[in-house]
């Protein structure tokens, strides 16, 4: 296999994993913002009775820019992903540094978010982490592999 014969196809295969990961990080972003819906209107119906029309719909809010902010990280993190593995091949180092920055700016970014909401909007704590944990935990189950998880039983 010559030279030229071998960078094309790493390139195709990157093309293919490219694909893959947008597949992917699509599929995440809308399981994330469906969650954060249905956890909003959760949160609405079961305070409509203990805290009036108002009020309940202030907790909606708070849980749905909790799962927001969530959605927020995971695409940080997918235009992360997408940057790293561009630069997987070519430059293996500087991919690696493009995963530890954009770790960095998703700590960052749930800091700058939650103060945010917590801080400047007053939104209700709990609600707004019940949006945010769980929106988050619908994202760790929707970017695990289920071909790795079906090999390990």
């Amino acid at each position: 296999m010559s030279i030229a014969e071998a960078k094309g196809s790493a390139k195709s295969s990157a093309g293919g994993i490219d694909k893959g990961l947008a597949g992917k990080a699509h599929r995440v972003v809308v399981v994330q913002l469906v969650v954060s819906i249905v956890i909003a209107v959760a949160v609405f119906g079961f305070n409509v009775e203990g805290v009036g029309l108002e009020g309940s719909l202030w907790k909606a809010l708070s849980a749905g820019y909790g799962g927001l902010s969530s959605v927020v990280l995971a695409l940080i993190s997918i235009g992360g992903f997408k940057r790293a593995n561009a630069l997987a091949l070519s430059d293996p180092k500087q991919s690696m540094m493009i995963l530890y920055i954009g770790a960095v700016v998703r700590f960052a970014a749930v800091i700058v978010l939650l103060g945010v909401g917590l801080g400047l909007l007053k939104l209700d704590a709990m609600a707004v982490f019940i949006g945010f944990a769980l929106a988050q935990a619908s994202y760790l189950m929707s970017v695990r592999d289920r071909k790795a998880a079906r090999s390990s039983d």
